[in-house]
């Protein structure tokens, strides 16, 4: 999917006055993907549990939308990982806050993510789920960067290419700013 030209946006209230370089993705082009999102997750899991796996909070507004989008049972958990804390590059050190109680067992998990990145937090989360015993591990992105070289193996599901631009909005944050934003904009 191509990246839609850049909107500018400079007087969105939601801002409290502060300025966005430009909108990524608006809302319309977000849920047109999210839908067809559903309809691929949909095709691939004809049968068997499945079980969502949101990471928070970035991927809360994805996760939302995108499991209203997918036509067969589910079952959602979350769970928490923290490597940026309130800088704008990945520190390098992958927190685990909560971890899903849920358990895995010979489920299909879909693991859901606002962005991959540098794939350090999404490595050592795979591994930590593979190890309970699923049945398949999979994951769904709504942003990949196409930088990741800590991935073994490439993201199932993806939204959208990202540029590399530092990206808030729909879930996406900035020192826990932004989140709200219907949209996908680069700061």
């Amino acid at each position: 999917m191509t990246d839609p030209s850049p909107v500018d946006r400079p007087s969105d209230p939601r801002l409290g006055g502060r300025q966005l370089q430009r909108i990524v993705y608006d809302a319309a082009t977000i849920a047109r993907r999210v839908g067809e999102l559903g309809a691929e997750i949909t095709d691939t899991y004809g049968s068997g549990d499945l079980l969502v796996v949101g990471l928070l909070k970035g991927s809360v507004i994805f996760v939302s939308d995108l499991v209203r989008a997918i036509r067969r049972p589910l079952q959602i958990d979350f769970l928490a990982a923290s490597s940026y804390g309130a800088g704008m590059a990945s520190s390098g050190t992958v927190r685990l806050v909560y971890d899903p109680e849920t358990p895995l067992e010979g489920r299909h998990i879909l693991v859901v993510e606002d962005i991959v990145e540098s794939g350090r937090t999404m490595a050592r989360l795979l591994d930590l789920l593979r190890q309970r015993g699923p049945a398949t591990v999979e994951v769904c992105a709504l942003l990949h960067k196409r930088i990741a070289t800590a991935l073994q193996e490439p993201v199932r599901f993806v939204g959208f290419d990202a540029p590399r631009d530092f990206l808030v909005g729909y879930g996406l944050d900035h020192a826990e700013d932004y989140r709200h934003l219907p949209y996908i904009a680069s700061i």
